[in-house]
């Protein structure tokens, strides 16, 4: 098994399915309600861990039921949970989550507990990560602490995959230190400052952004798959057609199973394929945490 580090955030998930996505000062009745774990720091190291990579978490919870079911819970998958650790100062962090019959979704985050990990946070688990195949990080944790993490990363030559969602600009820095960027289409928009317009302007945002330092540039793309710019490949990856139920943490998924594959030595292409399986997989289902895939059927996907 690869050995892969998650530094970020973990979440409740409060999801109503409803028929469609309400507008501004609209009611949507008939809903179907329900409650599941989420983050995107977590619904990744998930992702990672269940397509077989070796994970330790560093996050930030509340000292409430949610926290204490979520490190029960993440111990009984087999993450390192000794840097999950609790706050007496807020709640564990929440999403609202509207999923229309469509697939699409509408989310609201109150980050609680999930702001409160400092750089004190990483150096308890610096020995982890410094070990680790590859760090994973996203942006529900203070920037503060991600840049902490990419400075520490690269005086350890460890190194970091970052997916800036939610999507936030990246200092100069940052970008430097990046090894693998992963980002949807609106995310690459606010991070290269580029208006993607044209078949053509994914090819010309991912070759910029390349260019600011990351070595691997990916961009996602829903089902039409993913677009790489890398040494090793460079091109379009395409994606699978499968009915779609929700998209909720399709990208997280994407990005876990994508960090145990780079960790176990896959190409660039064979990781990307096998991180879109595992998405597509994953929005066949409903729910962020429940629609993550094992490997066993990312394998029977693949070979199928």
């Amino acid at each position: 098994m690869s050995k892969v580090a998650v530094v970020g955030s973990f979440g409740q998930d409060m999801i109503m399915q409803v028929s469609h996505i309400p507008a501004r000062g609209e009611t949507v009745g008939e809903g179907r309600f329900s409650k599941t774990f989420g983050g995107k720091g977590a619904n990744q190291g998930l992702a990672a861990a269940r397509s077989d990579g070796q994970v330790v978490f560093v996050a930030m919870l509340g000292e409430d039921e949610a926290g204490n079911t979520a490190i029960s819970s993440f111990k009984n998958e087999g993450i390192d949970t000794r840097f999950m650790t609790q706050t007496d100062q807020e709640s564990t962090g929440t999403a609202l989550i509207f999923v229309g019959d469509d697939g699409e979704n509408s989310i609201t985050v109150a980050p609680g507990a999930n702001y409160f990990l400092k750089a004190a946070h990483v150096d308890a688990a610096a020995e982890e990560l410094k070990a680790a195949s590859l760090i994973l990080m996203q942006l529900e944790i203070p920037m503060q602490t991600v840049e902490y993490v990419l400075e520490q990363a690269q005086a350890w030559d460890t190194p970091v995959m970052l997916n800036p969602a939610p999507a936030k600009p990246l200092s100069v820095t940052a970008l430097q230190r990046i090894h693998t960027l992963v980002v949807n289409e609106t995310e690459a928009e606010i991070v290269s400052g580029q208006t993607l317009d044209g078949d053509e302007a994914v090819a010309k945002i991912a070759a910029q952004l390349r260019q600011t330092g990351p070595k691997v540039v990916i961009v996602t793309l829903g089902a039409k798959g993913a677009y790489v710019d890398s040494d090793e490949f460079t091109g379009l990856i395409k994606g699978n057609k499968v009915d779609t139920l929700d998209t909720t943490a399709a990208g997280d998924v994407f990005c876990g199973a994508l960090t145990t594959a780079m960790s176990e030595g896959k190409t660039i292409d064979e990781a990307i394929r096998f991180a879109n399986a595992a998405a597509a997989i994953a929005v066949t289902r409903l729910g962020a945490q429940p629609s993550v895939p094992h490997r066993a059927e990312i394998d029977t996907f693949l070979a199928g």
